[in-house]
């Protein structure tokens, strides 16, 4: 018997890896790349926001990050309102319209230390060593960083509201009011935040940042008129509450809630806020960039 073969044989048709190795992008070698060693505006964007999605994962996955801003308004709320309450103006529906502006600005800025923690947690457990490897953008683990903490403070602030609307407040202000104090707080909460980044960078560990952001945060939001009329207090500390850029805050954000609407306070917490970013952003961001 004799077997024919075909003409073309079985070199004619290409086989599927010779027709995948045909069509497969050629690598260049790296010495025939142009490289760069800088990102775009917009890439750098991108990967903040990656970043911020990385924040919020860890929130996900660790719930427990979230009780700072889901327990202490409520505690605070109740503790406060009926501790203080009858003393400071007779009953505690009197007082609501006083204390839920003083219980908000103190619980938003108290998270704002959290961004210096888990920022020290990262560079201490070796994460930003993974990050320098990446082809991101340096900045984008601190940025991203500072965005995703934007959610704790919108957490605590609609608790807050929530627990002062449930025993009895009705903000005068009206949506409008309350909608304009949670922004005032938040980007105030924010700018606060670059301080405690700034402490994050340059402290041993989370611990230290911890200590060192209440030793600052701690005179400040107690000895304001966030609680008591600083007329009451002894003449050094009412000076200093008068002072104090979180009275101010404070005084912004019952004039909001309380339908007497913007004023000369609401105007020196912005350029309070406006200052520390621009002292401490370039700050933190040189300091970062050393270690980054």
């Amino acid at each position: 018997m004799t077997t024919t073969t075909s003409p073309a044989g079985p070199s004619a048709a290409p086989t599927a890896g010779a027709r995948a190795a045909a069509s497969a992008p050629r690598i260049v070698p790296g010495a025939e790349r142009d490289l760069k060693n800088r990102v775009s505006l917009r890439e750098t964007l991108a990967h903040t926001f990656t970043m911020a999605h990385r924040g919020l994962l860890k929130i996900k996955r660790t719930p427990e990050q979230l009780f700072d801003v889901t327990l202490q308004p409520i505690i605070f709320t109740v503790m406060f309102t009926y501790i203080f309450g009858g003393a400071v103006a007779g009953d505690v529906q009197s007082y609501l319209p006083i204390i839920i502006p003083g219980i908000l600005v103190q619980t938003v800025i108290s998270t704002s230390i959290v961004t210096g923690v888990q920022l020290r947690e990262d560079m201490a457990k070796g994460v930003f060593d993974r990050f320098r490897s990446l082809p991101i953008a340096r900045i984008a683990p601190l940025s991203g960083a500072l965005l995703a903490d934007t959610v704790r403070y919108l957490i605590a602030t609609t608790l807050t509201f929530a627990m002062g609307y449930l025993m009895g407040l009705r903000p005068e202000g009206g949506l409008l009011g309350v909608v304009g104090a949670a922004l005032l707080v938040i980007v105030c909460a924010w700018s606060l935040s670059w301080i405690f980044a700034f402490f994050g960078v340059i402290a041993r560990s989370a611990s230290s940042v911890q200590g060192i952001s209440m030793i600052v945060l701690f005179p400040l939001t107690f000895l304001s008129n966030a609680f008591v009329d600083p007329s009451t207090m002894p003449a050094p500390l009412a000076w200093f509450a008068d002072i104090n850029p979180v009275s101010h805050l404070v005084t912004a954000v019952r004039d909001l809630v309380n339908g007497i609407g913007l004023g000369a306070d609401a105007g020196w917490s912005i350029v309070g806020a406006a200052v520390v970013v621009a002292v401490f952003a370039p700050l933190t961001v040189r300091a970062y960039m050393r270690k980054a």
